[in-house]
């Protein structure tokens, strides 16, 4: 009976308060506009984070993620506090952990064996770049027609943090209809990488607004942060269609998103019926804070996956955390991503300095050398025959590690 009602209030509300909408796909839609190489290089990379079985590892077991919150507010109600923003930091510690209290009552037993734990930590960075220390928070009073959804990591915002090193959210004045947005790890590096958040959606305390004040839009915006996508793709409305495809074989695909008020099993939007139905308790669907719970096995593999490649630089981010690794660690933490590829190939090397790569073909000869300064480096061989191709990494002319991948 408690449950009943619960959803009922929950219905209700959502239809007062507007539903969730999340601001990715559009913002993603707009980077790749601007930034035609990426589009260009998009499907590689996709290939990559949802492949199982790579031989690309983390270091860490479980990884510790540094955060710089940015806060910009037009009036006092929108300078939310310390404690509203470290409310939300035990959140994402509790859902990318699995730790969650409403775990248990909120994922159906037939969904429980696909859940997984994230294997991520979160802590407000205690060092800036220079080594000066830091609360992990700055703040900025903003004039009442400042643009959010737009200007929020310029300079006439609050410019990002050094991107490869922290996670960078900014909370303001979001506009209408979205909570919040995230940029996918094709946008590694770029000015605006990180998420955006509305102050009354961030959060467990202070002006956050049931029934968003549960801390989960955050934690589904870091979710796409890490590469993960909506169970319905970037295209929901095309069941069966590449751009439908989330990546993950185990959350079942949807031609719509769900906006609370579901009873287990639902099958209202689901492209192929079954006996369990949509997985809308997922934290990448749209229900409200209180009826998501849980990621799964695939979608860690693609949080994995992005670790071990565009976003492997917050590996040896210090900003919070001391890393202290030997050699063997060291040299085993290079990767190189996307493999198989058709546009590119990057080098994560997060623990290890390396400045120079030799890319040689199956006949042993040298057809390219490139410059490394990070893992958003991108070194192009679309100009390459297909084939079999072996990359020489260096620092300083020292060779560090010898690697292999497929042309397509």
């Amino acid at each position: 009976m408690k449950k009943t009602l619960l959803f009922f209030t929950i219905f209700i509300l959502t239809n007062v308060f507007g539903q969730r909408s999340c601001g990715t796909d559009q913002k993603m839609k707009e980077f790749f506009a601007n930034n035609p190489d990426a589009l260009a290089k998009k499907q590689d990379l996709r290939n990559y984070l949802t492949t199982k079985n790579t031989n690309a590892k983390n270091i860490q077991t479980v990884v510790t993620i540094p955060v710089v919150v940015h806060v910009l507010y037009k009036n006092a109600a929108q300078n939310i506090s310390d404690v509203q923003i470290m409310s939300q930091l035990a959140v994402l510690n509790a859902d990318f952990r699995r730790l969650n209290t409403d775990y248990s009552s909120i994922v159906p037993a037939a969904f429980q064996p696909f859940s997984a734990d994230m294997e991520l930590v979160f802590c407000m960075a205690t060092k800036k770049s220079d080594g000066s220390p830091t609360t992990g928070i700055e703040r900025k009073s903003v004039a009442a027609s400042f643009n959010f959804a737009t200007n929020y990591y310029q300079s006439s915002g609050l410019l990002a943090w050094d991107p490869t090193k922290y996670l960078n959210i900014w909370v303001g004045d979001m506009p209408s209809p979205f909570l919040g947005w995230a940029y996918l790890p094709d946008a590694a590096g770029y000015p605006e990488d990180g998420l955006a958040i509305g102050y009354k959606y961030f959060g467990t305390t202070g002006v956050a607004e049931f029934p968003y004040n549960g801390g989960r839009t955050a934690t589904h915006e870091i979710g796409h942060y890490f590469g993960l996508l909506h169970p319905w793709g970037e295209d929901g409305s095309l069941c069966g269609t590449l751009d439908n495809d989330d990546g993950c074989a185990d959350t079942p695909a949807t031609n719509d998103p769900h906006f609370g008020g579901n009873t287990f099993p639902d099958n209202t939007n689901t492209c192929v019926a079954s006996a369990n139905g949509a997985m809308f308790m997922n934290f990448m669907d749209y229900v409200t804070d209180q009826e998501m719970a849980f990621f799964t096995n695939d979608q860690k593999t693609i949080k994995t996956n992005t670790m071990a490649g565009p976003r492997a630089s917050l590996l040896n981010s210090n900003a919070c955390t001391f890393l202290s690794v030997n050699d063997v660690e060291k040299v085993n933490s290079i990767n190189l991503f996307p493999n198989p590829t058709t546009q590119y190939i990057s080098i994560a090397s997060p623990l290890v300095k390396i400045n120079e790569a030799e890319i040689y073909n199956s006949e042993g000869r040298l057809v390219k050398r490139a410059s490394i300064n990070n893992e958003t480096d991108k070194i192009d061989v679309r100009d390459f025959a297909a084939g079999v191709y072996y990359v020489r990494t260096y620092y300083n002319n020292d060779f560090i590690k010898s690697m292999k991948f497929i042309k397509k």
